[in-house]
């Protein structure tokens, strides 16, 4: 069975059945209305000023490479297509966490409202699922290309692009309903102390003093699913990806289907990475230090550091970021060039003014 509690709440005791589903209470008890979120003690300035740069630069870099793709016609293509909608992802996922944790960290006492609580685990649910997904769609995406290099676009029509993208989207949000309407049906009734940053979903089953069983074996299930669908698409890509290289005759053209692949192989390490040691690692109170450090990384490192990955190791984006930078810097060079002109000019003109006069 799952996690069954006899909970303190107000003046009394309050007791599974006394509660009604979705966090109300009958009787004279009342029910939990909102949470404390827990989150960092320690070093709380200092890490509000490195999340914080940590959040500007993730919304910065993936809102760039979307400003970047939508902003040159030969980006237009499915890969970079994908990408646009895997850096969107990494804005919501990190939005949906971090503006939180950083008024939190500012608090005395940080607290979420009950809804507001279950609609930031609905949204993260959502985006984080999605890009599982993603990860997988973009890995069939580099089969693909590697394997029908003549014929890929043809292949990965726009209908197809769609399609695979609105399933990905599709699957998140099922898989956040599910979880979300889970959660709706215990009870809260104290206490109501989340030792996380976040609302996520093992603590909070921690503290409901309802049954929690069918929750777990909704969770466990649906993250199976998830992980196992995905890493298997992902693998049989990559599979067909290897046995499609090895047979190339040239060495040249092994090396550069295989570095196409690289940035998607490092994305797909560092998303499943910290997600395995937060979801296949058993919760407890031990380790919720450990759990949070990789929260953090999960929810703040891996977005800011997806966009430079891509971008240092394409050698397509790296060619029209210097390109753009260049054509900046010329217009920089050109205004100041003119205003010096301009400036000398007017000065030239006050002087013979004063010279006739």
């Amino acid at each position: 069975m799952g996690l069954v509690r006899n909970c303190s709440s107000g003046s009394g005791e309050c007791h599974p059945e006394d509660a009604a589903p979705g966090g109300w209470l009958g009787g004279n008890h009342s029910a939990v209305t909102e949470f404390v979120l827990l989150g960092f003690t320690d070093l709380q300035e200092l890490l509000f000023v490195v999340f914080l740069l940590l959040y500007i630069t993730t919304l910065l870099g993936n809102l760039g490479m979307i400003v970047l793709i939508q902003a040159h016609s030969q980006l237009h293509v499915p890969m970079y297509f994908f990408l646009s909608h895997f850096s969107f992802l990494e804005v919501c996922y990190s939005s949906s966490v971090t503006p939180k944790l950083l008024s939190g960290l500012l608090a005395e006492r940080n607290v979420i409202s009950f809804r507001g609580c279950i609609t930031q685990f609905c949204f993260f649910a959502v985006f984080g699922t999605t890009e599982a997904f993603l990860l997988a769609v973009m890995a069939y995406d580099r089969f693909l290309a590697v394997q029908q290099p003549l014929h890929y676009s043809s292949a990965m029509s726009h209908r197809l692009l769609g399609q695979l993208v609105l399933a990905s989207y599709a699957a998140g949000s099922l898989n956040a309903l599910a979880h979300t309407c889970g959660l709706l049906s215990l009870s809260f009734c104290g206490p109501n102390v989340v030792n996380h940053f976040y609302c996520e979903l093992p603590p909070l089953l921690l503290l409901s003093c309802s049954d929690t069983w069918l929750n777990e074996v909704v969770m466990a299930t649906a993250i199976g699913f998830v992980i196992t669908t995905s890493l298997s698409a992902i693998a049989v890509s990559y599979a067909c990806i290897l046995l499609t290289v090895c047979s190339m005759p040239s060495t040249q053209g092994r090396h550069r289907a295989l570095s196409t692949c690289t940035s998607h192989l490092v994305a797909v390490g560092l998303f499943y990475g910290p997600a395995a040691f937060l979801y296949f690692h058993p919760f407890s109170r031990q380790v919720e230090r450990q759990r949070k450090a990789a929260s953090a990384v999960y929810t703040l490192v891996t977005p800011m550091l997806n966009p430079f990955i891509y971008s240092l190791r394409n050698k397509e984006v790296r060619s029209i970021l210097r390109r753009d930078a260049n054509r900046l810097l010329s217009y920089i060079y050109s205004h100041r060039s003119s205003s010096s002109q301009t400036k000398a000019g007017i000065t030239c003109h006050s002087r013979r003014n004063e010279v006739g006069t």
